[in-house]
C-alpha cells in the first residue's frame, strides 16, 4: 500500500534520499502503523512528535491504509 509521509521542521532530516521537499511516498505492507513509519525513518523514540493522519490526530498504533497522508510535527511551543 502507498502512504504519503510529510515531516516538518526539525524532523525533515529524517526523510530518506529521494524525498521531494518535505515529503515522500512510502510503499508499506498492509497493516502498517504510524509507529512502523516512525521506526522505518529512524526517528528516535525519545524525539516527541505530533502525528496527524488525513488531518486528524493519530496515535502511534493507528493502522494506516493506502492513500493515507501521515504528517509528523515536532512539538510546538511559544506565545507570550
Amino acid at each position: 500500500m502507498n502512504v504519503e509521509v510529510r515531516l516538518f521542521a526539525t524532523l525533515q532530516p529524517y526523510l530518506p534520499a529521494g524525498a521531494d521537499g518535505d515529503g515522500i511516498s512510502l510503499d508499506l505492507p498492509a497493516g502498517a502503523t504510524v509507529r512502523d513509519v516512525v521506526e522505518s525513518l529512524k526517528i528516535p523514540g525519545e524525539l516527541a512528535c505530533l502525528t496527524v493522519v488525513n488531518g486528524r490526530d493519530a496515535d502511534l498504533e493507528q493502522v494506516l491504509i493506502s492513500g493515507d497522508e501521515l504528517a509528523l510535527f515536532p512539538p510546538l511551543a511559544g506565545g507570550a
